[in-house]
Formats: structure tokens, sequence, C-alpha cells
């Protein structure tokens, strides 16, 4: 995009993390902004953050995974900014334990949550996108869309789908007033797992414990994510570790798959 400055921006997960850093990173940079997400309270501490930068800021209480609701959100942004120019869909949450040990009803609930809050937002605001002189779709995914993980299915099933689904429409996009982008972090710094589910509460408590001492902070993310929205960058790769990962899955997908599987047993959380 050309410019940022008086730009309204839907931010899915807004009420934490990557999506209050990203959120304030775009708030600097001149957007107003529709903050959904479930969390009323990290909503509204994440609209004050924004007032303080003299831009405007709503507040959606939505569970992007209902599909009635989500399809409403539109409307409600519409009547309260009068236009809508960025979509990111960023809400995500976390999945893990072996594939024999997670129920179906879990499996569900991330899918309902990664995927189909990304297809829902994708889908009910792509007419309003389309009336915008220009405009731009963000995708959160992870490293994880780019390899799979043990204990990880369900997560890297929706990542996976996210990249797939993203590289299709960026291409249906192509000479369109809207551009396209894919975000593919490595571990942040958040409370994703913390928040999630998993089938060891043990393993669970050691991957957030990890995610506190070796992460990136969302911070240097939301500003590598608003220079892949100026570039329309097809895909923005976060951390060496996805570069890495990306470069070896390339290279030899097979060694790699073979590696990660070995691998496994030195990571506790695994």
């Amino acid at each position: 995009m050309k410019k940022l400055q008086d730009r309204v921006v839907v931010l899915t997960g807004a009420a934490s993390g990557i999506g209050r850093a990203l959120s304030l990173c775009l708030a600097r940079d001149g957007c107003d902004l529709a903050l959904v997400d479930v969390d009323e309270d990290g909503l509204k501490e994440t609209s004050k953050k924004i007032h303080l930068h003299n831009r405007r800021a709503t507040i959606h209480v939505v569970d992007v995974s209902r599909k009635e609701l989500m399809a409403k959100l539109p409307d409600d942004v519409l009547d309260r900014h009068g236009e809508v120019h960025i979509l990111i869909n960023n809400a995500g949450v976390s999945l893990a334990g072996r594939f024999e040990d997670i129920s179906l009803e879990d499996f569900e609930w991330i899918v309902g949550i990664n995927f189909w809050g990304m297809i829902y937002g994708c889908k009910f605001f792509l007419p309003h996108l389309r009336k915008a002189d220009e405009a731009h779709i963000v995708n959160v995914a992870s490293d994880f869309g780019l390899f799979g993980l043990p204990t990880k299915t369900g997560y890297c099933a929706t990542k996976f789908a996210m990249r797939g689904f993203s590289e299709a429409l960026r291409a249906e996009l192509y000479e369109s007033n809207i551009g396209l982008t894919c975000i593919y972090p490595c571990a942040v710094n958040t409370q994703i797992v913390k928040m999630g589910r998993a089938a060891d509460q043990d393993k669970k408590d050691l991957e957030a414990n990890f995610l506190e001492s070796r992460s990136l902070p969302p911070e240097r993310v939301a500003e590598r994510i608003v220079k892949g929205i100026r570039r329309n960058s097809a895909r923005v790769l976060i951390g060496l570790d996805t570069r890495m990962i990306d470069w070896a899955t390339r290279i030899s997908p097979s060694l790699t798959s073979a590696l990660i599987a070995r691998y496994q047993s030195r990571v506790p959380f695994l």
C-alpha cells in the first residue's frame, strides 16, 4: 500500500500478543482500528494504548469461529468507521499433543478459530475491500505452516491450510486493488501456548516457559508485518529459525522430516 495514514484496519486477535503490538504499530503510522477478539478486557486495554497515539479504536467482541457473528462484523465496522482498507486475520490458538491423545472436539476447536476464522474474515470483508482505492489482507500463519512438527498436528494443519489458501487467493487478486501477505513468524513471546489446549499439562508448561525465555518480542514481529503490507510482499519470513526451515524443506524435504522426527526426543515439551 502506498500509504497507511488514515486507513481503517480490522484486526482480529487484538487483545494481546502480536495483535496488540501490531495495533500500536499501525496506530503510530496513522491508522484507525477495529479491534476484534473474545477478550473484552484485553481489547479495552489495547484501545486505551491506541488512543494515546490520537487514533480511533473501536471494540468488537466476536468469536471468529462463529459464522453468524463474523457475517455481521463488516456492517458493524462500517457503521462506526465508514470504510475499511486492511484486514488482518491474526486470531489464533494453540493445541499440543500426539494426534491419538487429542479429542476431535479439540481438533474442531482449533480449526474453527485458526482456519475458519480467516476464511470468514476474507469472505465477508472482501466485497468491502474492493471498494477501497487500495486495500490489503494479512494472514498470520506460522513457521509451522512450513514444516510438520510432532505433537502439533492440529496447529500445523491449520497453518498449512492458511498458507495454501493465501497463495491461491493472492493469485486470484492479482492486478486488483487488493494485496495479500502471509506471515510466517518463528516462536514469539505471547500467551498463545499458556492460553491454549494440550494433552499434557506439564509439557504445556514447559513450552510456555520456552516461549518466555527464547522467542521474539511481538513488537519486532509487528514491525515486519507492517513492512510487508507496505511492500505487498507475498510472504514474510520472520526469524532465523523460520528462514532456515524454509531453506531446509526446499532443499531436502525428506531429510528435514527425518531429522525433525529424531530431534523430538531432545525437546522436553514434544
